[in-house]
C-alpha cells in the first residue's frame, strides 16, 4: 500500500509539472499575441511596418518553447530519460557487478 502511495505521489507531481509547463506556453503565447497587436496598432498609426521584425523574433522563440513543452516532453523527457539510466546503473552496481563509489558531487 505504502508503494502505491509513493507511485500516487509520483505520478502527480509529474502530472501537475507537465500542466504547469502547458499553462506557461499559454501565458506566453497570450502575451505574444496581445504585445504583437499592441505593436501592430501602433506601427499602422505611424504607417510603418516595423512591427513584424518584433512578431517574428519573438515567434521564434514562442515556437521554440512550445515545441520543447509539447514535443519533446511528451513522453519521457532527457532527464527522465537520464534518471532511468543512472537507476539501472545503481541497480547493476548493487547486485554486486561492482562496488557503489562515493558521489563526487
Amino acid at each position: 500500500m505504502n508503494t502505491d502511495l509513493v507511485q500516487h505521489n509520483a505520478t502527480e507531481h509529474l502530472a501537475r509539472k507537465r500542466a504547469a509547463a502547458k499553462l506557461g506556453w499559454y501565458i506566453h503565447a497570450a502575451a505574444y499575441i496581445a504585445v504583437n497587436l499592441l505593436l501592430a496598432g501602433v506601427a499602422a498609426s505611424t504607417g510603418k511596418h516595423w512591427a513584424v521584425f518584433p512578431a517574428l523574433g519573438w515567434g521564434l522563440g514562442l515556437a521554440i518553447h512550445g515545441a520543447v513543452v509539447f514535443l519533446l516532453s511528451g513522453g519521457a523527457g532527457l532527464f527522465d530519460r537520464l534518471v532511468q539510466r543512472e537507476r539501472e546503473q545503481l541497480a547493476q552496481q548493487g547486485r554486486g557487478a561492482a562496488p557503489l563509489q562515493r558521489d563526487p558531487w
